[in-house]
């Protein structure tokens, strides 16, 4: 991609002000259509949401969409709602044992609320502070348990079962750390004591080391910073297998989503560790460092011009469009889609990290966060940014899941494109958040906000 060293977050403010008023006008129109017997909302079709049973994993999307929307926009009507059908609706995800998904869903909502009243953006409640405390620490706990040992270690299990790690469950170490940090523990047999925030501690490690890739001769595939979508072990002995894919091409190519869910995983990671530095030590933090720069700089170098990536940097037709990287995106090619939601998540990672390491490589931190505002440039305006009043998504060309053929074609296309997701949605809005409270000279967002570390 082409990184604008001259961008400025000033120069995106009259686009921010218009995604506000575009995102609250599709989250009533969702409110009003959506029939919630009919499960969560996973992804448009003809611009209309639909559902998608495999695992409820969008349902905190749909409700902290509202509560982001409250935060940037002060509407009490959008409070009102994420807080409403949060107590009404989201309950079952805090004890749902069959997930690695507690991170998206209950930080999403439960989270948002607690930090808008540890932030001053909502009047304080002990009450209802204690009720979306507990609610975290519950589902900490719960996520916490879904854990295979390895000899050095362990991880967060996916829902394909003990064997598999994925790469997207680096974001819900957010739920193990806000429970730790809340003041809760994990009690095992006999009474034991388990640390939450070591067991999201050796994740993050189990991540770093085998999801993603540092060109140091791994395998014939190792190119630096590429990611596995899910790494195998043998379960009975703990060993590593082989890299696989359950919504990428291969398990030796990048599936782009899985990439950016490590780019923004890790870099909210750091910024937690800098906030809680007991929590881990410099070997650690060096470690997460390395992945985050690793996956950044791959998203960097195998990305379209405009910061736009393929589904999958190994899709079989990329051929087909080469120079592949050396081009603006086109989301309505005819070779290979293009993934709008990996692009929101991504941008949040470049972002990050960019701060983070601004007072210690002021260069790299400019380069990184640079590549982050020429992101969420090209998603504010359009073909990204949805500005049809009866399309009920509010970034468009997301893609779901390729493989299986769950994404739309549209009539006269050959590939998926034109609709959205719940996820891309949410997290277009997260990192747009982000940048309204930097230039609004508001406190700095992070997962744990109003947090401190004691």
């Amino acid at each position: 991609m082409v990184v604008d060293t001259t961008l400025k977050p000033e120069q995106l403010k009259q686009a921010i002000t218009r995604f506000w008023e575009l995102s609250g006008n599709k989250i009533r129109a969702i409110e009003k259509s959506w029939d919630p017997a009919s499960g969560a909302p996973v992804f448009t079709v003809k611009g209309k949401y639909t559902t998608r049973g495999w695992t409820e994993w969008t349902q905190g999307f749909q409700y902290g969409s509202a509560l982001l929307q409250y935060d940037a926009t002060g509407d009490e009507f959008f409070l009102n709602l994420g807080r409403r059908h949060t107590t009404e609706r989201m309950a079952p995800h805090l004890t749902h044992q069959g997930v690695h998904d507690h991170g998206f869903n209950n930080v999403s909502t439960y989270g948002n609320l607690l930090r808008l009243m540890n932030e001053g953006k909502v009047p304080y409640n002990e009450r209802e502070a204690d009720f979306y405390t507990l609610a975290l620490r519950v589902s900490g706990a719960v996520q916490g348990m879904r854990w295979t040992a390895l000899p050095d270690g362990g991880y967060m299990y996916s829902f394909n079962g003990p064997h598999s790690l994925f790469v997207d469950t680096i974001r819900s170490c957010r739920i193990l750390m806000l429970a730790e940090a809340l003041g809760h523990v994990l009690m095992g047999e006999n009474d034991r004591k388990i640390s939450l925030a070591g067991r999201a501690i050796q994740h993050l490690v189990a991540t770093a080391q085998y999801s993603v890739y540092y060109g140091e001769g791994r395998d014939a595939y190792d190119v630096r910073g590429r990611t596995a979508h899910e790494s195998i072990f043998n379960v009975n002995d703990g060993n590593y297998r082989c890299p696989n894919a359950q919504q990428g091409y291969s398990g030796f190519t990048t599936w782009t989503r899985g990439l950016a869910w490590a780019m923004c995983g890790f870099a909210e990671e750091l910024e937690f560790l800098a906030a809680f530095p007991s929590y881990a030590s410099d070997e650690i933090i060096a470690m997460c460092l390395k992945a985050a720069r690793a996956t950044c700089d791959f998203y960097i170098e195998h990305t379209c011009k405009d910061g736009i990536p393929y589904w999958d940097t190994g899709a079989p037709e990329l051929h087909r469009l080469d120079p592949r990287y050396d081009r603006v995106s086109d989301p309505e090619n005819p070779h290979e889609p293009v993934d709008s939601s990996a692009a929101a998540i991504a941008a949040q990672g470049l972002l990050r990290l960019g701060k983070y390491l601004g007072t210690t490589d002021k260069a790299a931190g400019e380069k990184y966060f640079q590549a982050g505002l020429s992101v969420v440039r090209t998603l504010l305006q359009p073909p990204y940014l949805s500005e049809q009043e009866d399309h009920e998504g509010l970034i468009l060309h997301s893609v779901y899941h390729r493989p299986n053929g769950w994404d739309h074609i549209p009539e006269g296309k050959s590939i998926p494109c034109g609709e959205s997701s719940m996820w891309g949605d949410y997290h277009a809005r997260e990192v747009v958040l982000y940048l309204h409270r930097l230039l609004n000279n508001e406190p700095y967002y992070t997962f744990f906000g109003g947090i401190a570390e004691g």
